[in-house]
């Protein structure tokens, strides 16, 4: 080596050691700080506000571990689906917009339907995974799957044409509909996981089934059970990953049909129904313990809700109930009220159809215990985890989204969100804003009679605060009220 060439040699080490220093120290830097919160959005199908001990005290069904998300989390007494029934509510959960702006003006998919979702449409799945997150969603999923041969002649020796691989979920293990909605088949990332089929015969309430075609592999009474397992093997591998994961955990129940585990079957004095709610409790306690032995539970958001309320109805007194003959889809008051002191059931545009159980367990049960008044829809969520963790959402998503972020910051916030819309069954809208709710049409829009039609006068407006039963229609006794809401309405709802 030439020593007039060792001056440069050395500035060349001394700038190669720098910036090597300077690349370990960014990755350590990396390394060491924490990842994104894992996120785990629960949706229960058909728990009723009254089916949860800690929104209803008179409850003698035990739900230890959705009083334990309460006691370590965030309630919020006043939130709603978008829709007293299945699919809509789950469109608007995942897209940020209003069902009734698609096709689907009224009522649910079949197992068969075609998909809802467009493919070029945001959803949780395409925003979280943008953002760096593994997407799974395993359970119900009631939006439509692209079934060769549709419900005429189907293949299920095929892959799909549409799954939730589409609209963004790097994994999916689903049922393609309610558990009482032939065809029974699970479906991984797009195919059947048995396509050999024998036919499902119907049967009566409580075990409540249409016939179709059965996969092999499938179990009415064990699915619920079969799905949190696929959950719960995703928990068991975030240790393994770097990246942060979101779990879409849409479960089957406590919707028909009422098939409780061996576990829960006899552990209630509320019959099947009571039975499974248990179950649905435990699920839900399973997830939690799993984020617990994985190291998880302080580093993930769980949020559960449910897609509407209950199914139960109550029933005359001098008629049957459930607990005397448990093929009766009802209940007496003075034993158990499925949604609580509510007016309705599931289907209707009475609160009972579409005000629903929501707590969010923050990373470190942060504000353990709070609970808000604040109005809410399921249809916020978008909006909300886009706004918590400081993503920037595509251009023109979630259009009927608003953020309640700031009330996961600090409860003590001043949130006042602008006017939500609900509908139900039969295409009934409700605009709520503030104390007031205001229905437009003459009746229930769903099952509790009178019905009504949607848009028939007189329309119903209801003061929550001095009416939460919904008794009393003071839309003359209101008319600027009753006239600024309308106009709320035509201006939200627009030409769709």
């Amino acid at each position: 080596m030439h020593t007039c060439q060792l001056p440069r040699i050395l500035f060349l080490m001394t700038v190669t050691f720098a910036l090597r220093t300077a690349s370990d120290a960014a990755t350590n830097q990396e390394s060491d700080s924490p990842k994104k919160p894992n996120i785990i959005l629960i949706l229960a199908d058909d728990l009723g506000y009254g089916d949860v001990q800690v929104l209803n005290h008179r409850s003698s069904i035990p739900t230890p571990n959705i009083n334990r998300l309460a006691k370590e989390g965030m309630t919020f007494t006043d939130a709603h689906s978008p829709s007293a029934v299945c699919t809509p509510t789950r469109y608007g959960l995942l897209t940020g917009r209003y069902c009734w702006r698609t096709t689907l003006k009224r009522g649910v998919l079949n197992g068969y339907g075609k998909p809802l979702i467009e493919t070029d449409r945001s959803t949780l799945g395409t925003l979280l995974k943008a953002a760096g997150y593994r997407t799974h969603v395993v359970g119900k999923w009631h939006l439509g799957l692209g079934i060769p041969g549709g419900d005429e002649k189907p293949d299920f020796t095929q892959s799909l044409t549409f799954h939730p691989g589409d609209v963004g979920f790097d994994h999916s293990f689903v049922i393609p509909a309610s558990l009482d909605f032939p065809p029974y088949f699970y479906f991984k990332n797009g195919n059947a996981t048995e396509p050999e089929s024998i036919q499902q015969a119907a049967i009566g309430f409580p075990a409540y089934t249409r016939a179709g075609p059965r996969a092999k592999d499938f179990s009415m009474r064990n699915c619920l059970d079969r799905l949190t397992d696929e959950t719960l093997a995703i928990i068991d591998r975030i240790n393994d990953q770097t990246d942060p994961s979101f779990i879409y955990f849409p479960l089957t129940a406590p919707h028909k049909p009422v098939l409780p585990n061996a576990l829960f079957t006899g552990s209630t004095q509320f019959g099947p129904y009571g039975d499974f709610l248990r179950q649905v409790d435990h699920t839900i306690g399973r997830v939690i313990a799993s984020l617990e032995k994985n190291n998880q539970l302080d580093n993930t958001l769980i949020l559960l809700t449910s897609d509407n309320g209950s199914f139960m109805r109550q029933t005359p007194a001098d008629e049957p109930d459930h607990l005397d003959d448990v093929t009766v889809q009802g209940f007496h008051s003075d034993s158990h009220l499925a949604n609580a002191d509510w007016r309705g059931t599931k289907a209707d545009i009475w609160e009972a159809g579409h005000r629903v159980p929501f707590f969010i367990r923050m990373p470190n049960a942060e504000h353990a215990g709070v609970r808000l008044t604040q109005t809410i829809g399921l249809v916020d969520i978008f909006a909300t985890l886009t706004d918590w963790l400081g993503l920037e959402g595509p251009d023109n998503s979630a259009p009927d989204s608003y953020s309640f972020a700031p009330l996961l910051r600090d409860p003590r916030s001043l949130f006042d969100r602008p006017p939500l819309i609900c509908h139900s069954a039969a295409g009934m809208f409700a605009i709520r804003d503030g104390q007031w709710k205001l229905i437009a049409g003459n009746g229930s829009g769903g099952r509790e009679q009178p019905r009504g039609k949607p848009f028939a006068e007189p329309w119903i407006l209801i003061n929550l605060d001095a009416d939460p039963a919904e008794t009393t229609n003071v839309a003359d006794m209101h008319p600027e009220i009753t006239t600024k809401l309308k106009a709320e309405l035509v201006r939200i709802k627009g030409n769709d």
